[in-house]
Order: C-alpha cells, then sequence, then structure tokens
C-alpha cells in the first residue's frame, strides 16, 4: 500500500427498494441489477471514465469488467446464525475464480450493510477449492441488504467490486438514518472525525482514537494498516472503500492516536462511514454519519455510537471472519 493512497470509490447506481416486512418462513428473492456496468477505475469519480468518457456508476452492480457475483444465499433469517455462500464468476468461461491477488492480507473482503445503514458486517469468508465462498452471519433486523464483494482477480490491472441483494426475513422496521456526527463511542473508545469529506478534490479526513481519555497510541495492525474505512453513501448505497495514508512499519506513520485517510466522495449527499480498528487483540468498528458536498445537516441528534447488533463485531456471526 503507497503512502498517501487516495480512495477506491465505487458508486453505486439504483437503490432497490423493499416492504416493510418480510413474512417468517416465507421466501423473499433480491431484486439484483444484470446490466453490464461500464468501465471504471479505482480513485476515479462519478462520471469521469477512461480518457475523460462518461462511465456508469459502479459498486453495486451485480456484473461488470466480465466478472459476476454469484450469491448462491439470496435470503436468510433475522437473528438467526445462517451460512452465507457465493461465488465469483469469470463471465468469458462461466467459472468460478479461483485465483486471486492478496490485497490487505485477504483474497476477498466482504461487506454486508442494511439499507438503513444501521446494520454494518465487514467479513472474511472462506474459500473452498472450487471457487465457493462461505461465511456464517447473523443479521438482527429483517429487511433488505446488500452484500459487497471487494477482490483483485488474478492478473487483473485493478481490484472491484461487485454487488448483489440479501433479503433478510422477519418483521421489517426500517430505522432513519443517524443524525450527524463527528464523534462516536464503542466498547469504552471515543473516535472523533477530524476533516471533511468533499466532492471533486481529495479532502483529508483523520480519525482520532481515545480509550478512557486518553489518546491510544499503540493501535494495532489490521490487515495491514491501522484502520480501514468504508463509506456507504444514502439512499442508493454507493460504496466507497478508503485506505489510510501510510502503513505500519513505513519509519512515518504513527500507532495512533490518529489515522489518516485521503478521500474523494462521488457525490453530495449523507455517507454512513464504518472505521475498523484494532487495540489490546479486538477489533472495533466505530459509525458516523456525515455529509459531502455541503449537505444540509437535517437530521436532529447528536453524537454517532455503534449500535447493538449494529456496526460491531463481537455479535454472534457477525463482525470480522478469519
Amino acid at each position: 500500500m503507497n503512502t498517501g493512497l487516495k480512495i477506491t470509490a465505487f458508486a453505486a447506481a439504483v437503490a432497490a427498494t423493499f416492504g416493510t416486512a418480510y413474512g417468517v418462513g416465507k421466501g423473499v428473492g433480491p431484486v439484483t441489477d444484470r446490466t453490464p456496468a461500464a468501465q471504471h477505475g479505482h480513485g476515479e469519480e462519478e462520471g469521469a471514465g477512461h480518457g475523460g468518457e462518461k462511465t456508469a456508476p459502479g459498486g453495486l452492480q451485480i456484473s461488470e469488467r466480465g466478472y459476476t457475483l454469484d450469491l448462491k444465499t439470496s435470503r436468510v433469517d433475522a437473528d438467526r446464525e445462517e451460512e452465507l455462500r457465493f461465488a465469483v464468476v469469470k463471465d468469458s468461461t462461466g467459472r468460478n475464480v479461483t485465483a486471486y491477488q492478496r490485497e490487505h492480507d485477504k483474497e476477498l473482503h466482504l461487506i454486508v450493510a442494511s439499507r438503513d445503514l444501521t446494520t454494518y458486517r465487514h467479513l472474511h469468508p472462506a474459500r473452498a477449492a472450487d471457487g465457493t465462498w462461505s461465511t456464517p452471519v447473523d443479521l438482527p433486523e429483517a429487511g433488505g441488504y446488500r452484500v459487497f464483494a471487494d477482490f483483485r482477480p488474478e492478473g487483473a490491472k485493478e481490484a472491484l467490486t461487485l454487488g448483489a441483494d440479501l433479503a433478510v426475513a422477519g418483521k421489517s422496521a426500517p430505522k432513519e438514518l443517524p443524525a450527524h456526527s463527528t464523534t462516536a463511542k464503542v466498547d469504552g473508545y471515543d473516535v472523533t472525525l477530524k476533516g471533511e469529506l468533499k466532492t471533486g478534490a481529495g479532502g483529508d479526513l483523520t480519525l482520532d482514537v481515545a480509550k478512557n481519555g486518553k489518546p491510544v497510541t499503540d493501535l494495532q495492525p489490521y490487515l495491514g494498516a491501522y484502520g480501514h474505512l468504508v463509506a456507504l453513501r444514502s439512499g442508493d448505497l454507493a460504496y466507497l472503500h478508503v485506505h489510510p495514508n501510510g502503513e505500519p512499519g513505513d519509519g512515518t506513520t504513527k500507532a495512533g492516536p490518529g489515522i489518516s485517510f485521503t478521500t474523494t466522495a462521488p457525490s453530495k449527499g449523507a455517507y454512513r462511514l464504518f472505521l475498523d480498528f484494532k487495540h489490546e487483540g479486538k477489533v472495533r468498528t466505530a459509525a458516523f454519519t456525515v455529509h459531502a458536498g455541503g449537505a444540509g445537516h437535517a437530521e436532529k441528534g447528536g453524537a454517532g455510537h455503534a449500535e447493538k447488533d449494529g456496526a460491531g463485531h463481537a455479535e454472534k456471526g457477525g463482525g470480522h471472519q478469519h
């Protein structure tokens, strides 16, 4: 990972809508977009492609650049640990991809998020020899979810993210987007967000970690970094995977309290930010709601938080799986 590495931005195309109730025991299939996506690269703004041509937003495409996400599990029950299975298929051969380039210590990163952005999971599934991936998952609330597979096939010039819908059965009551906040509390830690999420040009974000009022200066490396940040745009779940500036052992990057990122939002709007960090042997997630491009802070409320059974790592089947 290069110091000062800019955001890898993936913008979503269209948000799927879902009903307010899912019958328990009744199959509810997800809606997926199988329209081929236009080419796009990491770090590009929405609508700006190679050579300046206009490109379609990516990230929520189920197929892109010759690869398709085959989500074999399209429905699970709420508040119950179940196995989530999927594969990445190479369209030209129809076969599962079995060779990947490791990025941030893993061949593939899997994100699962509810469409109301109150539940978030960063998972690391296991791959079988035939290219089928699997991981246990326990999602606390019924409703519509999106599954993002972030990976780089062996020999590919760039990584990409594919997405598919996941239905979680049960009585659904979608929540309001948590209020705008630049502070979050999780497991006795206070995380403060400094800087502004900007559109058009890169902006610097720094997240300071403190415990019991004291700055944390001994963060532990996790997946090759002191912190990982994922941003999802409210409304259509545009996906941004942001990597930090610097890396452990480079001689300049400190182990806290600040974790620095350079970011560019694909458009104006509200975003939910999820920061993963490791300290005292445990990975935790701090969640924030911010606005890019001068969007107003219409919501009432103050400090953000990592919701119980939401943006966490310790719940049954939730958090990070290795």
